[in-house]
């Protein structure tokens, strides 16, 4: 078995990221914890499994680890505030840092993946760090060219054009090119994972694809030429189709992958029908990367309320992808 561990980072110390952390890693089997490491704050987590009443121990990275201890490589960052709850520069710099150090290992051979728990904006720009969310920083870090945001949940794959950004620009980055190299990616990925020829679908932007017209004419000019180039590589793909009706039929069986052209099209059918399981998934990076789908929540951080099931289904599909290959 490979021993290079995966490694989970903390996110925001103000967060729920050490509760689901430390919750998911209690919930499995001694033997299976031994596959991950965690990067983040020491005393943070030692706080988190008081909270949630746990027996887990945790031991440093860099020492001999007793059966059933959660391996923590500590990153010291100045000024945490040493409660939850608390919007912080100095919690947006260690989220930075716990990132910047997981990248390290991963791009090094010193880790297999990462699994992220969430980091806030706004505590991440108050620190300095300029990104729109865990995807963009990673692009940035890995120096990847482009990259994207895969929403994987049992029944749904949502795949998107584009996330963070207005909706009107959303419009504007819906190009063909965009659109065939969204597919592509799309297509890859669900190759890696086990399917030989994944069924495709691909979201209008407009009310019913424009409706020849009269709801306006991107999907003619921007979707559609982008899903002809990828059909036209051998990619079994079909659209654009009216997002009205298109993520209902691929929850249903009738495709393995949709893609969505800009954040809340893609992210509300996701966490409509599968909120506690839906992973995030970044594609097109030089590593593995994926993330539970929820936020630092902290008007329950340090209640020790905080689910943790995503973050088991997180780690879940981290453990696919490093036995996959790349």
């Amino acid at each position: 078995m490979n021993t290079t561990p995966i490694v989970i980072t903390m996110g925001d110390p103000s967060g729920v990221g050490a509760e689901v952390t430390v919750k998911a890693m209690a919930a499995l089997p001694e033997q299976q914890r031994a596959r991950y490491a965690v990067i983040g704050d020491l005393p943070t987590l030692a706080r988190a499994v008081d909270v949630c009443g746990l027996t887990l121990a945790l031991s440093p990275f860099d020492q001999p680890t007793a059966m059933g201890a959660l391996r923590v490589l500590h990153v010291d960052v100045p000024d945490l505030p040493g409660q939850f709850g608390v919007l912080s520069p100095a919690c947006g710099e260690a989220s930075f840092r716990y990132i910047e150090t997981a990248v390290k290992l991963a791009m090094s051979g010193q880790a297999q993946g990462i699994v992220t728990a969430p980091i806030n904006k706004e505590a991440l720009n108050l620190a300095g760090h300029h990104y729109d969310g865990h995807t963009g920083m990673l692009a940035h870090l890995t120096n990847a060219g482009s990259s994207w945001m895969l929403l994987a949940s049992p029944t749904l794959n949502v795949l998107h054009v584009s996330t963070h950004v207005s909706l009107k620009d959303a419009i504007g980055r819906a190009t063909p090119e965009r659109v065939r190299d969204t597919i592509r990616m799309g297509h890859r990925h669900l190759q890696r994972m086990g399917l030989e020829n994944p069924r495709i679908a691909v979201a209008g932007i407009n009310p019913h694809c424009g409706e020849n017209g009269l709801f306006g004419r991107e999907d003619d000019a921007q979707i559609a030429p982008g899903v002809a180039a990828a059909r036209a590589e051998g990619i079994n793909v079909a659209g654009p189709i009216s997002a009205d009706t298109v993520f209902h039929r691929a929850n249903t069986g009738g495709f393995d992958l949709v893609i969505a052209q800009y954040h809340d099209q893609g992210h509300i059918p996701i966490k409509l029908i599968a909120f506690d399981t839906a992973v995030n998934v970044s594609l097109g990076l030089p590593l593995d990367r994926c993330s539970v789908d929820h936020g630092t929540a902290f008007d329950i951080a340090g209640s020790g309320r905080a689910n943790h099931v995503n973050m088991l289904a997180a780690l879940d599909y981290a453990g696919k992808l490093a036995v996959s290959g790349r």
